[in-house]
């Protein structure tokens, strides 16, 4: 990579950044080619040359914090046996960067679902198939731990999944509204009582 697009790529990089500081304090709507490039101390175009259009910008921000967020979550758990072991430390790492990062930037998956629940278009897409992909991957890993006979051979991966994202909301809630300091804890507790409803 020579030094000119070695600094293109630093300069996108930071741009994405930006935005993605504003879409965690104001929503994917508040990001704006201009406002990103007036806290970057770059021109507008400057922007765009290496972005594109806002709503380019707005795709981008979702897809590395999606990167983000499996590179903490769940590509280290890849490393667990699978089955109980790896749907336990996905749980466990899911805690960690929920009481680590969101709790003070908030979470773009659920502050994002909650902006476009009611709207329609491809920003929304894009969202949804980066939420629904992430469901798929956890409704995979606990499949393996029925199959491992871990757990019971009744259970159905969508409802406990669904239990689990219910259980890293209410951390998020009670972390950044309530400030309570024990929601990780809390969140914990919870999820072990929960497993074990569902254990052979």
């Amino acid at each position: 990579m020579d030094a000119k697009t070695q600094k293109s790529e630093l300069t996108r990089t930071a741009i994405v950044g930006a935005a993605m500081n504003f879409a965690l304090a104001e929503g994917l709507e508040a990001i704006t080619l201009q406002a990103v490039a007036s806290r970057l101390g770059l021109s507008k175009s400057g922007v765009f040359s290496r972005v594109g259009s806002r709503e380019a910008l707005q795709k981008a921000v979702i897809e590395e914090y999606g990167r983000g967020f499996l590179a903490d979550v769940f590509v280290p758990a890849m490393q667990k046996p699978k089955g109980l072991p790896r749907l336990n430390d996905i749980v466990a790492r899911w805690i960690a960067r929920t009481r680590d990062v969101e709790m003070h930037t908030g979470c773009l998956y659920m502050a994002g679902a909650f902006e476009f629940d009611d709207r329609e278009g491809e920003l929304r897409d894009v969202l949804f198939d980066e939420i629904t992909r992430w469901r798929a991957a956890l409704r995979r890993t606990v499949m393996l731990a029925v199959e491992t006979g871990e757990l019971k051979a009744d259970t159905d991966p969508a409802q406990v999944v669904s239990e689990m994202n219910g259980v890293m909301m209410t951390q998020l809630h009670d972390a950044r509204f309530l400030r309570d300091p024990q929601a990780a804890d809390r969140a914990t507790q919870t999820w072990q009582r929960l497993l074990s409803s569902y254990l052979a």
